[in-house]
């Protein structure tokens, strides 16, 4: 593993009870991070942050990202305890059901989108002043190949991470001369609990589609994203990273 020094920062990281988020949580903390894990269960976020403490400051927030005045309350708790955020990692996200688009719910397609969409910006609106006002800061927003490629009956899932990547670069054309950052990072089917999520139809359509034949593991994904959030990424913003296995190649 190599080492990349975060020493001094602070980051949170939503959905950072599980999955990718704890990957990247963990791989902050081993780096000399402060961490506010975020996530929609409590209890969860509470147990990941006690599984984690002995590698570095790290707290638990239950929050909905969806409501924006849960996140400013969230911004406001996590500065009083770890300072300024510098770092933020949007991981919060659904699948969504499987249906082509002609019958997906109606319920069911806003969510995914209020979750994976408006939560990423509910978060970037909410935690960019801080970064304006350091005069620095790193934000990754976990995107998907499905939003470069779109994957059949997963149409609100593959809409909203073409979403986040186009706030993406957006957004870091915005912060490009005030030193933050912004980047999103596309990784194919990982090894995550969201998997349950998946048909058996689909994981395998899926997998037919990476030459390398597996599922990308959680912890490859922060090796690349605590790159992004460290000061060696000085150059590189407004931009999309995949973690395909060879599935995309653009």
């Amino acid at each position: 593993m190599n080492h990349y020094d975060l020493s001094g920062k602070s980051a949170i990281v939503t959905g950072g009870a599980r999955g990718i988020g704890y990957a990247i949580a963990e791989r902050f903390l081993i780096s000399g991070a402060q961490v506010a894990i975020w996530d929609i269960d409590a209890t969860t976020a509470t147990r990941a942050a006690e599984s984690l403490s002995d590698k570095g400051p790290v707290t638990a927030y239950g929050l909905d990202v969806c409501d924006y005045t849960d996140v400013k309350k969230a911004v406001a708790t996590a500065s009083q305890t770890h300072g300024l955020a510098d770092v933020l990692v949007n991981s919060a996200g659904i699948a969504g059901p499987s249906a082509p688009l002609w019958e997906y719910p109606l319920d069911d397609w806003r969510q995914v989108m209020d979750v994976n969409i408006n939560g990423t910006f509910h978060t970037c609106r909410a935690v960019i002043p801080a970064m304006r006002e350091l005069g620095r800061g790193h934000i990754v927003n976990i995107a998907s190949v499905a939003g470069k490629e779109g994957n059949p009956t997963m149409s609100a899932y593959s809409a909203s991470k073409a979403a986040v990547i186009g706030m993406t670069k957006s957004l870091g054309k915005e912060l490009a001369k005030e030193n933050i950052f912004v980047n999103s990072v596309t990784p194919a089917t990982a090894n995550t609990e969201i998997l349950k999520q998946f048909s058996e139809a689909q994981m395998q359509a899926n997998l037919a589609k990476v030459p390398m034949g597996r599922v990308v593991d959680p912890a490859e994904i922060a090796a690349m994203v605590v790159w992004l959030c460290s000061d060696e990424c000085s150059f590189s913003t407004a931009a999309t990273f995949d973690l395909s296995g060879g599935r995309c190649t653009y």
